[in-house]
Parts: structure tokens; sequence; C-alpha cells
């Protein structure tokens, strides 16, 4: 007897199907089918969710948005800013020279409302500032010699010294002294400072739209020196008070002037160029930039030193001063109508709410353009009826009816020579269903009527499950006219389904 040949393993098996099934399921071309379900909760669903696109579109889009207009971000922008005024300290008088850093006039720049001064600094040895870690000593002992703290005023000596003031000592090192806090005088500016006047020159550029504008206003007869910024009445005199800025930003003047801070001035220029050039205006607004609420980081400094000799040794003031930083930000954007942007949004906006199709089949449905019900029939074709296909294939008493009724398969014959025209225009929908077979001549020969029935008939459909057939069945069946039942047309049943399956 013949071994009998070893059976290959069910794994192997099961494998090998799926991937035939998987590489059988690569080369399937998938067509949608539209069904016209008669449910009226479902319709309601399906014209608010049409109504919320259009109302998104028309409103948002084109209204809010403008997606109309060809746009230009960023400005080309220049700034020059001149600040005016004098105040005293405990002292001196101040005046711009003294108390604007810097002060070419940019964008940037600081108003100082109190310092800290250190007079009198020379090259030598003093006791380093209490406010250095380790800088406390007991003895010598506790000072290295050479030691260099990067938070600290000098080089450490190796000796331990009494410090300035109190009974403590620290260690001594060489460098500027005396030391900043040990013999610094803390001066206040503020006094006036909200008086100060600031003009904030600023003039932008469109090159896309060749546009340029200023944010003065172009008149001879000395009206800069008589007026100040009022946004209803003198909104092209850029003149602003320092403490008009500061209150505007919500802060404080007096305690910002002792601990410091940053304010942001914000010029918006947002253009729509369609409308004449006087309706383009610069929008202020003003906030603070700097973390008011960080203790470890809030308010501004900065320290500078104005040097000189005394006879002959190099001598230095050092400041250490507490002020407003005035960002100055321009921004804004342009726009102007162009035919590329609106033929794209007004294409996506009708695509989405599904007035715009461009498959035949549709339009043959529908009778053509000429069709008194061509725009009812082309509602029918959705776009956004991702919601109510969720809806309906999920949640709906017959679903897999649905479902069956939605998905369909249809095989073409792999021998039939000279037929693959006729099979593509009936997938496609494009060709007349194919004639009933009708009785058979006698005058004819009978195997003539046979071949021509044959040559007729549609490509043949995929084999379909009991379950599938009876699911077909169903609303046929009994189940009787309602708000969920679809009954296919005569015509779409002889298309998909030759052999009269559904009309069983």
């Amino acid at each position: 007897m013949a071994a009998a040949e070893p059976k290959p393993p069910a794994g192997a098996a099961a494998a090998r199907r799926l991937a035939r099934g998987c590489w059988s399921a690569f080369w399937d071309y998938e067509t949608p089918k539209v069904i016209v379900v008669k449910n009226r909760r479902l319709g309601v669903v399906y014209r608010l969710v049409q109504l919320l696109i259009l109302l998104y579109f028309v409103w948002y889009v084109f209204i809010v948005q403008k997606s109309y207009q060809d746009r230009e971000t960023g400005p080309e922008s220049s700034v020059i800013t001149k600040v005016k005024g004098i105040t005293a300290s405990e002292h001196k008088v101040w005046d711009v020279e003294e108390y604007v850093k810097p002060p070419e006039g940019g964008s940037v720049f600081s108003i100082i409302t109190r310092i800290e001064v250190t007079r009198s600094q020379t090259l030598g040895t003093c006791p380093e500032s209490a406010r250095v870690s380790n800088a406390t000593c007991d003895s010598d002992e506790d000072c290295v010699a050479g030691e260099l703290d990067m938070l600290g005023n000098g080089v450490r000596t190796g000796r331990c010294v009494p410090y300035y003031h109190g009974a403590s000592k620290t260690c001594e090192v060489s460098g500027w002294c005396p030391v900043e806090d040990g013999a610094s005088v803390s001066q206040f500016l503020g006094k006036m400072a909200p008086n100060f006047t600031i003009l904030i020159k600023n003039s932008i550029h469109y090159p896309k739209f060749r546009f340029s504008k200023g944010n003065i206003e172009n008149r001879r007869d000395g009206y800069l020196k008589r007026c100040t910024f009022d946004e209803a009445s003198h909104l092209y005199c850029p003149i602003f008070r320092l403490g008009f800025i500061v209150e505007r930003a919500g802060e404080n003047f007096t305690e910002l002037a002792h601990t410091g801070g940053v304010i942001g001035v914000i010029i918006n220029w947002d253009c729509d160029l369609d409308l004449p050039a006087s309706s383009c205006n610069p929008k202020y607004s003003f906030r603070r930039l700097d973390p008011k609420h960080v203790p470890a980081s809030s308010g501004y400094n900065f320290r500078f030193a104005r040097y000189y000799k005394i006879n002959g040794t190099t001598t230095r003031t050092l400041i250490k001063a507490y002020g407003v930083r005035i960002d100055v930000i321009v921004h804004g954007q342009a726009g102007k109508f162009s035919l590329i942007p609106t033929i794209i949004n007004l294409a996506t906006a009708l695509t989405s709410v599904g007035v715009v199709r461009s498959a035949h089949r549709g339009l043959d449905a529908c009778g053509g353009w000429g069709s008194h019900h061509a725009l009812t029939c082309l509602s029918r074709w959705p776009q956004g009826s991702f919601l109510c296909d969720w809806i309906l294939l999920t949640f709906m008493n017959k679903n897999k009816v649905y479902s069956h009724k939605k998905f369909d398969k249809v095989c073409t014959p792999r021998h039939s020579p000279g037929s693959w025209p006729v099979t593509l225009a009936l997938v496609l929908g494009q060709a007349p269903p194919p004639p009933c077979p009708c009785p058979t001549d006698p005058s004819r020969p009978q195997e003539e009527g046979r071949s021509q029935a044959q040559a007729a008939l549609p490509p043949r459909p995929c084999p379909t499950s009991a379950l599938s057939e009876q699911m077909a069945d169903i609303p046929g069946r009994g189940a009787g006219p309602g708000p969920w039942a679809s009954e296919p047309s005569q015509q779409d049943s002889t298309l998909t389904d030759p052999r009269g399956l559904a009309q069983l």
C-alpha cells in the first residue's frame, strides 16, 4: 500500500485562504449606490446637517472670514518713538536724555522710574555682599583665596573682614568697591512720570496690494503740538501719556514704577481693501507682557555705569534702574477680492451641501439639468450624509436590510470576449436594462433565440448567502408600508439582481 500523503496543517490552509481572499479583494472596484429612504425623522436630520453646513459657509467662511479675498499678513512696518517730559528726584532734576534708554527712539525703549545708585566705585578690595551665597564667614579659614563666584562681585582674597554695617563678617573680594548693596542709595523718579508723553510714529506697507498708510494725520497747522490721543476724536494723533498707557493695560502706576514692568503697545492694521482707504485705520491695544504674578521673575530692571576719573583714578557710578519698558508691536492683514479664492470656496460650499455633482449617473437619473425636478433629485446625492448613513446602518430597525440593499457585488464573466464594454456600461448605469426573455418564435431555431438571450444577460451576480436572500426578501413579505421601508425600483432590481432574487 502506498504511504498516505501528509496533510498540510490547518493553520497553513487558513493562512493561504486568507491570503487569496486579500489578494482577490485588493483588485475589487467599489462604486457608490444611492438609496432614497422615505423616513421623515432621518430626513429632518439630513436637512439639519445641510443647513448647518450652509450656515457655516455663508456666515463664517464668507462673511466673517471673507474667504472671497486674497490676503496678505504681516505688513512691512517702521516705528519711530520720541519721549518728552522732565521729573525730579530727591537729589536732582531728570530730563529725557537721562531717563530714556536707549535714546535712539526705536520700537523698544525703557523709561526709568526708580534707581539705586552706588557712587564712587574704584578697583580695590572690600567685603563681599551679604546677598551672595556662602559669603558670610567667622574666620579666614571660611574663605578660599582665588575662589570666584559667578554671582558675586569679585575674586576672594582669603580674608574674612567686617561687613559695611552691623556685626556680621563676609569674605573680602577684589573688584569694584564698594559693592552695590553696601553703599547704594535709592531715588524715585516716578512723581511726574505719568505725565510723560510718547509719540509713536508708525507706517505700514502691503507690497502685494501696493498699499501704504501711516498713523499720523497729514496736516501742516501744528496739529501734533496741541493734541493727545483719543480713540474717538483724535485717532491720528499718536501722542500717548505714559499714565494713560499703564492705566489701559490694567496696572497701578505707583506699584509698576517701583518694581518695573513691560507694557506692550499693539497696533493692529486690519484692512479691507475692497473699501476706500479711509476705512483702513489703526487699532491700539495695551497689555502687560512680563509675568506679573511670578515672584521669581516679576518686574523689570537693568544696570549701567557712568565712568570718570578723579586724580587719575578710574571711578564709576553704578546705577540699577527700575522702569517701564515699552514694546511697540505692529501686526495686521489686508484682503482684496480675488477670483481664485472665490471660486475655490464657492465650489467647496456647494459641494458640501450636495448641489454640485459630476456623476453622469446622477444627471441621467434626474433627467438632465433641464428637468423641472433636477434640483430636487440632485439634493438626494448627499455630500454630508455620513451622519445619516451611520444612523441608517446602525440604529434603524431594519439596518441589516438597508445594508444589504446599499452594498452589492457584481462579478464580471472571466471568459466572454467582446463583452467588457457592455459590462462596464451596466456597472456604471449607462446602458438600458436587458430585455426580458420572450417566447421563442416558432419560425426561428431555438438555439438562435437562446444565444441572443445569453448575449444580453448582464454580469452574473456574486453568490449570496441564504441570510442575504432572506434579508432581500423581508421588505416584500408583508412588512407593510412603514416609515422605515424602502422598495427598490423595477429597473434597479433588473440591473443588480437579474435572476429575480429580490422579488421572491
